[in-house]
């Protein structure tokens, strides 16, 4: 007896993975406090797993640097993350696994807003408003027990 499983986007778009940072010696001097910046956050959420296709979010162009914005003086954060198609089942997950991804990765000063880009999803207000109900204790006890 074999199980089936079905794919709701069995064929996505894959699209070519952008280049390393390269760092500066700056970037690699311990004693220089340089701010948290866009491109430190998308490095940080680019290369997490998709949870229906074995390919990163950021192949699958789910997540892009135009749509991560940081303000390190007020300690802000907000991720803006594109479904493949607009009905996919699977976003609420994909913006919980981005917001706990930065939730253990940043200090504990950051705010995070993570949710849907505008219009690309059909229940788009609904899962935005999912992530903000599930920033409940649960999640935020992963910033304290749980380490990547």
């Amino acid at each position: 007896m074999s199980v089936e499983t079905r794919l709701e986007n069995a064929n996505p778009l894959i699209y070519q993975r952008s280049g390393e940072r390269l760092l500066t010696a700056e970037d690699e001097d311990e004693d220089f406090a340089d701010p948290i910046d866009d491109r430190e956050i998308f490095d940080l959420i680019r290369s997490i797993n998709d949870p229906e296709h074995p390919l990163s979010l950021e192949e699958l162009n789910v997540v892009e640097q135009v749509r991560v914005h940081v303000n390190d003086k007020e300690s802000a954060v907000s991720v803006e993350f594109t479904p493949t198609i607009p009905h996919c089942s699977m976003a609420t997950l994909i913006g919980l696994s981005i917001k706990v991804k930065l939730l253990r990765s940043l200090p504990d000063r950051f705010k995070i807003d993570v949710h849907i880009t505008p219009g690309t999803h059909a229940s788009e207000q609904l899962t935005n408003s999912s992530q903000t109900k599930k920033e409940s204790p649960q999640l935020w006890r992963t910033r304290t027990y749980w380490k990547w």
